[in-house]
């Protein structure tokens, strides 16, 4: 324990010896039952955090969030070398590699001269990489996307991907079109099964359109919920000024406050 407290000034190794005595003889009884499984959760969530602090525009925030997303590396880390696996060292040094690698045009003699080439300069490398290979499932352009992103982000990245190799609408026209295309077909849908599988075209194709815009869907549709809460937070507190609720108003009633609340939010711009 003194050995932890001698550390300080070394914020690194500080941070890894306080995680190994939480985790070794005599440590946390919590810390000591977790797995990577049971962590899971923490990691989603607290990368969240992290967006919420970005949006904020508050440092100090961010700053203890990036702290939080680290406690989940550091921690994995440490469960990892409790099981023989890794150390946080073969991460840092995994991490520096692959940098290095996919950065050929600072540390090699490649050219790269704008974001664009770069983007297809790392695809094309990670390609490489993952050429050799023995899992088939692995090798696909589209693996690398993680399973678990929510669908929208992921229907981005996916689009994003295909898009660096070519496979593109070349006209953002067509985007369009496809997206007038497919509320088409969701309007024709008449079973159950037919509108959720349109459904899912339509809002595949929809942030494929943002992709071509340089609109990120995911902060796009969060700013338009946090609108929304804030629209019809407007509506309930000045349905209250009158002893009325949602439930017991007309529609006609609420629209004219949305319209209200719609109102103050332009001039405030």
């Amino acid at each position: 324990m003194q050995d932890v407290l001698a550390l300080e000034g070394k914020p690194v190794e500080q941070l890894l010896a306080v995680m190994r005595v939480l985790r070794g003889p005599g440590g946390c009884p919590w810390d000591l039952e977790q797995s990577f499984e049971t962590l899971k959760p923490y990691l989603v969530e607290e990368t969240y955090e992290v967006l919420d602090a970005i949006d904020s525009g508050d440092p100090e925030r961010l700053k203890g969030e990036l702290g939080d997303v680290l406690l989940q590396v550091v921690f994995q880390a440490q469960i990892a070398k409790d099981e023989g696996l890794f150390t946080f060292e073969d991460v840092a040094e995994t991490l520096s590699k692959k940098l290095i690698r996919r950065h050929p045009h600072v540390f090699g003699d490649a050219v790269a001269k704008t974001a664009d080439d770069v983007l297809r300069s790392w695809e094309k490398i990670k390609t490489r990489e993952k050429a050799g290979k023995t899992d088939p499932s692995e090798k696909g352009l589209l693996s690398g996307v993680p399973k678990h992103l929510p669908a929208l982000l992921k229907c981005y990245r996916l689009c994003q991907k295909a898009g660096r190799v070519g496979f593109d609408w070349p006209d953002i026209a067509q985007v369009v079109d496809k997206v007038a295309e497919e509320a088409g077909e969701l309007t024709r849908a008449r079973t159950a099964a037919a509108r959720k599988h349109e459904i899912g075209d339509l809002l595949f194709a929809v942030a494929n359109l943002a992709r071509h815009l340089g609109v990120d869907p995911e902060s796009a549709l969060q700013e338009t919920n946090r609108r929304f809460i804030s629209r019809f937070g407007y509506v309930e507190q000045e349905l209250r000024k009158k002893g009325k609720s949602p439930s017991d108003s007309t529609l006609d009633e609420m629209d004219r406050l949305w319209d209200k609340a719609k109102r103050r939010e332009r001039r405030r711009r």
